[in-house]
């Protein structure tokens, strides 16, 4: 019979209205914050720190910890909670709104930590990949489905995966039961790593014009590209076929077997006369 799993009392009843669902599994905060490494002279960005479970580790490691609360009760109440600790700053704000460089200070290295409300992760996690000031190293609890995507290798790629990993280096940390949250959502969730790389995986000469056809490409994921990019960018299946034919891609291939390195190909041919959404 496994161990049960180790749990700590919380202090608030979670808000629907919120999406809270507090962890309680101090086994897989200890993966979170390993996944993280954070030292002595690391911020880290945590946000929805909630109870502060994840928090108390995170300030044993980390020289400083800016943690992020939406919840005004919560964030009043974390410093006390946690006694007091001199590295801990606590900002009552939207992780979707909030400044990120008066989080980490203008120009200054940092890493995020985050278990993320399911209806805000994909825009949070855009935000900070998006950034001018993106962390190092985003260590995130998301939607086991949302983690499939943001990890996926080609075969399996959607539009968020695209998304992720032209930014980041994106790895499984651990797949996380309903059961280590109070209360148990009713789906799974998986801790992913995303190593913020240097440059984008791809140089494209206009970052929301390749999403634009990213986005196109997959408008109908089911169908051959050909077939799926004359769908979403409007533009005829002549001028698709020739330019996938330039690119050096199979136009019978699904979108979802392309590389980022192919998506990078096909938008450096992209015809500039030829739309790359619908609405262009």
């Amino acid at each position: 019979m496994s161990a049960q799993p180790t749990t700590l009392t919380t202090k608030r009843r979670p808000r629907k209205s919120l999406g809270q669902h507090f962890l309680v599994d101090a086994r897989v905060a200890n993966r979170i914050v390993s996944a993280a490494q954070p030292t002595a002279t690391d911020t880290i960005v945590e946000i929805g720190p909630g109870n502060g479970v994840l928090t108390r580790r995170l300030l044993e490691h980390a020289g400083r910890v800016v943690a992020v609360e939406l919840d005004q009760r919560l964030a009043a109440e974390l410093p006390a909670r946690l006694g007091e600790p001199p590295n801990l700053v606590v900002h009552n704000a939207d992780a979707r709104q909030v400044s990120i460089s008066e989080l980490a200070g203008a120009g200054q290295q940092y890493k995020l930590v985050a278990n993320l409300p399911y209806y805000a992760a994909a825009p949070i996690i855009r935000r900070f990949l998006e950034s001018e000031q993106p962390p190092d190293v985003m260590v995130v609890m998301v939607q086991r489905e949302v983690g499939e995507a943001m990890t996926a290798q080609p075969g399996a790629l959607t539009l968020m995966s695209v998304a992720t990993q032209f930014y980041a280096k994106a790895s499984v940390v651990a797949q996380v039961p309903a059961r280590a949250f109070r209360p148990p959502p009713k789906v799974s969730s998986t801790v992913v790593k995303l190593s913020v790389l240097g440059r984008p995986a791809v140089t494209v000469e206009n970052v929301s014009r390749f999403f634009a056809l990213v986005r196109a490409g997959f408008a109908a994921p089911r169908k051959q590209l050909r077939n799926s990019l004359a769908q979403g960018t409007g533009a005829p299946t002549e001028t698709v076929s020739a330019t996938l034919d330039d690119a050096g891609i199979d136009e019978t291939r699904r979108p979802a077997t392309l590389t980022i390195a192919e998506w990078g190909k096909l938008d450096a041919v992209w015809p500039p006369d030829a739309p790359r959404s619908r609405s262009s």
